[in-house]
């Protein structure tokens, strides 16, 4: 198992039922006191656990279904029923959600949950001694909350802005603008007491370049959340990263190691990360497993994916060959990217190209991947007599998809056919060091160098003033160097921009809100057809408003 930093959870009464930001009044249990407890930085840590577990939770989960199946990065359709669960994703994909979605329900729940428990926190932390590691503490705690109400301000727009441990009033929404008010001063306030370390000790906690690239963020979307846009200010946010430590804190990997940043062995160690999810699949009960949802079901062994392992078959026959120590643990295989999305990776050059699986599939040496089915199984619409005779076919990757068994119920079929249709993303590379079960080990970026490049290029163009001597031009090419050997480029536009984070942030939840900046949530991409302006937000959850009467829905949704 790799090393990390995990932070222990002494307090233990921080298990918190959260609806609609409305926090109850739940009892703190902890053998220490506020007397004796806590005073070291490794005590504050273990009292600041609770919110670590939370973020981790459902980051790579349900918030990531939300952020992806809603834009032209991801869909997963239905396989003769399966994954259909209530049509949920066909909803995402055809911007048709209501209130009543629980993978909208799910995200409300989520990050409201991120800001009562870190109210709870700070209601904890208050009465500690004085010192530098309680400001700093308070000042983590206090990013954590404005990271949150962040996510609901993007998702939700107007919520409820709560900010009290044990206030048991119901809240009204606030405005969206007075959020992003209150996140920015929020920020701003507590920078000065969050460290300026980069490194093992600081790693998966906010630091003060975590709290400047969030207000970077916020800036660049400030036309969207309050009318106004803050383009000069976004890049002073991002200059505060990009020259940190003279510069040399954090930067681009190497061409050759970009997809290696993903990879199951990552951490501390990767000088793109600015903020990022520790993850261990032997502590974290299935909180991160991308390759269950991503590799072709048949592609099992070729990953080594849960334990998978051909044994001492070489290139066995899927789904015919067996013993010899054959392990065959099939993945689910559900989603899959959209034509639309895989077209921005055109480049030959470009190292980014390597997280895809298309086209017909192979093992190490290069030899073709081979499954064995019948003709039946291959195509369950085949009329032939010799339905059950047996088909073995080299395993390929269709480019899209096809509702062939039921277009009501998003349904592509359940045979070979149907389970292969897609490009398939690799990104997160699948853990081949966990044996037992389908969690990963990879660590899942948050914000990185690249993304504040992009921001800073971005500002730019939409008529920020250039500083250090950098253009929008000069900031894309000094990240392109680093990811194509294709010639630099020699214009650039804002379109270029939104092509070249599509393929930079591949899979890391940030396609909706680019979407939605640059004015593309509204187009057309696989069957999605709708072009619904409202649906730029969410609707509020009707869960949230059976526990809070207060609210008032969002525009457009009943």
């Amino acid at each position: 198992m790799k090393t990390k930093i995990y932070y222990l959870i002494v307090a233990a009464a921080l298990v918190i039922t959260l609806d609609a930001c409305h926090k109850l009044d739940v009892p703190i249990e902890s053998q220490l006191t506020p007397e004796i407890f806590p005073t070291t930085t490794a005590q504050f840590n273990s009292v600041m656990g609770p919110i670590y577990t939370r973020l981790r939770s459902d980051y790579s989960i349900g918030f990531w279904q939300v952020a992806s199946h809603s834009t032209d990065e991801s869909v997963q359709p239905a396989y003769g029923g399966n994954w259909f669960d209530g049509g949920r994703f066909m909803q995402l994909h055809y911007h048709n959600w209501d209130k009543d979605n629980p993978l909208l329900s799910g995200v409300w729940n989520y990050w409201s949950d991120m800001i009562g428990i870190s109210n709870q926190i700070l209601f904890i932390l208050q009465e500690a001694p004085e010192g530098a590691a309680k400001s700093q503490a308070l000042a983590e705690m206090r990013t954590m909350r404005a990271f949150s109400y962040f996510q609901m301000m993007d998702n939700f727009g107007n919520v409820p802005l709560d900010t009290l441990y044990g206030d048991t009033k119901p809240k009204p929404n606030t405005p969206r603008a007075q959020v992003f008010n209150f996140i920015e001063s929020e920020l701003k306030a507590v920078i000065p007491n969050l460290s300026g370390v980069a490194g093992p000790t600081t790693y998966g906690k906010p630091t003060r370049y975590m709290a400047y690239t969030l207000l970077a963020k916020l800036y660049l979307n400030a036309g969207v959340y309050t009318g106004t846009a803050k383009n000069n200010e976004a890049v002073a946010a991002c200059d505060s990263v990009l020259n940190a430590g003279g510069g040399n804190l954090y930067g681009f990997e190497a061409r050759a190691s970009y997809l290696q940043m993903f990879y199951p062995n990552n951490g501390p160690g990767n000088k793109e990360f600015i903020f990022a999810i520790p993850y261990d699949a032997s502590t974290s009960n299935g909180y991160m497993f991308h390759a269950r949802y991503d590799l072709n079901r048949n592609m099992g062994i070729r990953y080594r994916y849960s334990g998978s392992t051909p044994g001492s078959n070489v290139n066995p026959v899927m789904n015919l060959t067996t013993g010899n120590g054959l392990q065959n643990n099939r993945p689910s295989g559900p989603r899959m990217t959209l034509p639309e999305y895989l077209a921005n990776f055109s480049d030959a050059g470009d190292i980014r190209n390597g997280q895809w699986l298309s086209g017909k599939q192979y093992w190490q040496d290069g030899s073709p991947l081979m499954v064995r089915t019948t003709k039946k199984g291959y195509d369950q619409f085949y009329t032939g007599s010799d339905g059950g005779a047996e088909y073995i076919y080299h395993l390929e990757l269709a480019p899209t998809f096809t509702l062939r068994q039921n277009p009501i119920t998003f349904d592509c079929g359940n045979d070979e056919i149907a389970w292969n249709m897609g490009t398939r993303n690799i990104k997160f590379y699948p853990d081949n060091t966990n044996v037992t079960n389908r969690n990963q080990n990879n660590d899942v970026p948050v914000f990185r160098y690249s993304d504040v490049v992009l921001m800073k290029a971005e500002a730019i163009l939409r008529g920020a003033t250039p500083t250090g001597g950098q253009t929008a031009l000069s900031l894309v090419n000094s990240l392109r160097t680093r990811r194509t050997t294709s010639a630099a480029w020699t214009t650039v536009t804002l379109d270029d921009i939104y092509a070249e984070r599509a393929r930079e942030l591949a899979w890391e939840c940030w396609r909706r809100n680019d979407m939605i900046r640059f004015g593309k949530f509204e187009d057309s991409w696989g069957l999605k057809t709708n072009k619904d302006v409202y649906r730029r937000l969410f609707p509020i959850p009707q869960t949230a408003f059976n526990s809070n009467p207060s609210l008032t829905q969002n525009p457009g949704y009943n």
